[in-house]
């Protein structure tokens, strides 16, 4: 029997988790490290089961089995449907479990479960929307590097690139660049080391620099203002009517409101929850339509 219900948020950076008794009273949060699917099945999983131990232990509940929790997920990766099935199959004893894209986990807890748009920007980044018949739409996902546009990895890749420039010789730099070169080295020999260990994460982890220096740098602002500039055209994809109710979400959701243009940023509400939120809704409903949950 199903006795607790847990959501999670999973993505490149890092992964949240929300634990609730089943009738939705929540009990503990916890956080730990990636654990979005491009990460590894295996390693996606430790996480979120070490995660969901911290929560249990804040919650002073014990140890529970698994057989007595539902899991709901929003994790990053999900578009790759092999990845996804391979993660399911390896459920690890869960009563039930329902799993969806991060973006879609974002929307459910932005909107409550009712219609409206979201734009989650993150390490990546995607656009996701329940129109008023029901219509699931999403707009970008396309994973880094060829998509993710705004996103944490999206400005950090620029970052880089405005680096390599300037270490050539080809542009002029200023702090935000010192900043950068500073963090991936130091030399043009340590940038090429960095560059060819870096992943999503890392590339993300420069988007601090890009945030910190665009109101002072050039090169930080048109890349900030570009980010804006790709927001507002993933929210009208999503909705063309502008008539949703749209949120920003994510790690750099609130960062980028200042950096969109007017109309987009005069229709945006605050969230009312985040991912994990959403998460825990998924699962809630899962269990409800099921009849208490019946194992996948």
């Amino acid at each position: 029997m199903i006795e607790y219900l847990i959501g999670v948020d999973g993505g490149g950076t890092g992964t949240r988790v929300r634990l609730a008794s089943l009738d939705g009273v929540e009990l503990a949060q916890a956080t730990a490290g990636p654990s979005a699917l491009s990460q590894g099945i295996a390693k996606a999983w430790t996480t979120i089961l070490s995660a969901v131990g911290e929560a249990c232990a804040a919650a002073d509940i014990g140890d529970p089995p698994l057989a007595a929790m539902g899991i709901g997920l929003g994790l990053a990766g999900v578009h790759n449907k092999e990845w996804a099935a391979q993660f399911t199959a390896a459920n690890p004893g869960f009563a039930a479990l329902v799993l969806d894209t991060d973006g879609f986990s974002t929307l459910m807890g932005a909107h409550g479960g009712k219609p409206g748009a979201i734009v989650a920007i993150g390490t990546g980044s995607v656009g996701e929307a329940l129109l008023e018949d029901g219509t699931k739409v999403e707009v970008g996902g396309w994973g880094f590097p060829a998509g993710d546009e705004a996103s944490g990895a999206w400005m950090g890749l620029r970052a880089l690139n405005h680096i390599e420039q300037v270490l050539d010789g080809r542009v002029d730099g200023g702090a935000f660049a010192r900043e950068v070169i500073a963090h991936c080295g130091g030399t043009r020999d340590a940038v090429q080391i960095w560059l060819g260990r870096a992943n999503q994460t890392a590339y993300a982890s420069l988007a601090r620099f890009v945030v910190a220096h665009g109101e002072t740098d050039p090169v930080a602002r048109a890349i900030l203002e570009h980010a804006g500039r790709e927001v507002a055209g993933i929210a009208r994809a999503l909705d063309t009517d502008g008539t949703l109710p749209l949120s920003l979400c994510g790690g750099l959701g609130e960062v980028l409101l200042a950096w969109l243009p007017e109309d987009t940023r005069a229709r945006c509400t605050p969230p009312e929850g985040d991912s994990a939120k959403g998460a825990l809704r998924m699962i809630a409903l899962y269990i409800e339509g099921h009849g208490g949950g019946a194992p996948q």
